[in-house]
């Protein structure tokens, strides 16, 4: 298990929040200092982010493999190991293939798993570890309600640095973290 300050908030964001580009980048922002928390995945994660880069998001092999290398660069204790023999041990995820994640939260010490999948996540399982389980957009209110002004610099950072203007940027959100997009307009 990995050690971190009593307040850092961790969280290990699944595939499915990374592979859309406006919602990563700006869960990843949140990630960089100064830092409103922590980011963990599994080898597993990002294995799963650059296949579907590769196919459903129409990245070419070259792209995805970019994604992939500039996020462990940029987050290198981001990624946990997590031993496939561990996995037995949280058999109470109900899906084989999403017991990785709750592996990765336990053994990196997580809060939380971000995820579009809640429901894959029984809560009473998450329970016995301790963990939430959030959506994207739970996830991001409630970093806007902890510091809304450092969100706000983030996401103007972020859209000045892929050349849009901020409200270009919420409407993009607003697909996929509706509630959050809402607490950026109104501002």
């Amino acid at each position: 298990m990995i050690l971190t300050p009593d307040n850092e908030y961790t969280a290990v964001l699944d595939a499915c929040v990374l592979l859309p580009m406006p919602l990563c980048d700006t869960l990843l922002r949140l990630a960089e200092e100064p830092s409103l928390y922590r980011p963990l995945w599994s080898s597993v994660i990002l294995d799963e982010i650059e296949r579907n880069l590769s196919g459903k998001f129409g990245y070419t092999t070259d792209q995805a493999k970019r994604r992939i290398s500039a996020m462990r660069l940029t987050f290198p204790e981001a990624e946990i190991y997590i031993p496939p023999e561990l996995l037995k041990a949280f058999d109470c995820i109900p899906d084989e293939h999403d017991r990785h994640v709750l592996a990765a939260a336990d053994r990196g010490g997580a809060h939380a798993i971000v995820t579009h999948n809640i429901k894959h996540f029984p809560e009473d399982c998450l329970q016995r570890f301790d963990i939430l389980c959030q959506s994207p957009d739970e996830f991001l209110v409630h970093q806007f309600h902890i510091s809304p002004g450092e969100v706000i610099t983030k996401i103007e950072e972020q859209a000045d640095n892929i050349g849009e203007d901020v409200s270009a940027l919420i409407q993009s959100l607003a697909k996929t973290v509706p509630q959050f997009a809402k607490l950026l307009l109104h501002k």
